[in-house]
């Protein structure tokens, strides 16, 4: 059964990828690069979930897991961009850096964002793309192959899923929304910390979703599916295209301060203008604990 799943999944795929490409024949070149990728590797990933037996997992780290379906997704994605852009670098999530490491430009890759669920057997991962030229993001690709959803960006151009263009939710306060969230189960010294965080959230918004991909959160974000999003300690490769993706369509990204460094400490409040900062009212800045910021 699941087989015959898979061969539809692939299927659905490739026609999605026609569709795409007709309706981005004017798309920045290297959002097309990046698009092409990231279906490339959602097709391992959706000929591979559920089917636990035909690859190999490892523990990198406690609750950190790496298979070996990641690393053939990421070298397909490694190939297919440094093939049209040989002059460029690669930071990956299990590869390193790759490439020129002296280019102006460096495409930030998570080859499976979700890898847990992956191995899981649940269908909610994603492959994220992005590229920065001097360290600014110029654009963002976040595949879910199991839906054959794929949100873009490009720098200055708006957010599109599947073509469609997409906006924040207009929600513009805490009341009835819905906010995505994760536990930092990684850096469990921080969690005392966040749960009481967690409690003033909970307490004052309709519900959470804890989904379990950052750049599927911040996407839903994009689209209007969730009103707002926090979550900590995050990698590049987690949120680049998402981050992008998010404020093309109208959203803002802060840390847990409300100012820009999330983009070193991995530390993400996002939403529209109005829900941050009433998502940064719960982180409640000036009491904040240190290990939080």
């Amino acid at each position: 059964m699941h087989e015959v799943f898979s061969d539809i999944r692939v299927y659905e795929t490739l026609r999605d990828a026609m569709l795409f490409d007709k309706w981005n024949l004017k798309m920045h070149p290297m959002l097309n690069i990046a698009a092409r990728a990231a279906r490339s590797a959602g097709n391992l990933i959706a000929r591979n979930l559920g089917q636990q037996g035909s690859f190999e997992v490892e523990e990198k780290n406690k609750d950190d897991l790496v298979t070996t379906i990641d690393k053939q997704c990421e070298k397909v994605i490694i190939d297919t961009l440094l093939k049209s852009y040989r002059d460029h670098s690669v930071l990956a999530e299990e590869s390193g850096v790759v490439g020129n490491p002296d280019s102006e430009y460096q495409w930030v890759i998570d080859p499976i964002d979700g890898t847990t669920n992956f191995v899981k057997g649940i269908a909610h991962c994603a492959v994220s793309i992005a590229l920065r030229h001097n360290g600014k993001t110029e654009v963002g690709v976040v595949f879910d192959p199991m839906l054959n959803e794929m949100f873009t960006a490009a720098r200055g151009e708006g957010a599109f899923l599947n073509g469609h263009r997409i906006r924040v939710s207009p929600r513009d306060s805490l009341d009835g929304a819905i906010i995505g969230t994760a536990f930092p189960t990684r850096y469990r010294d921080r969690m005392p910390a966040y749960l009481e965080l967690f409690s003033r959230l909970i307490a004052n918004c309709a519900d959470v979703r804890r989904m379990g991909s950052a750049s599927l959160d911040l996407c839903y974000v994009a689209c209007g599916r969730f009103d707002g999003y926090l979550e900590q300690g995050l990698k590049p490769w987690d949120f680049a295209a998402g981050d992008l993706i998010l404020r093309e369509a109208g959203g803002i990204v802060s840390d847990f301060m409300g100012e820009t460094g999330y983009v070193k400490s991995g530390n993400l409040v996002s939403g529209n203008p109005k829900m941050l900062r009433a998502l940064l009212k719960i982180c409640d800045v000036q009491n904040l604990p240190a290990i939080l910021k």
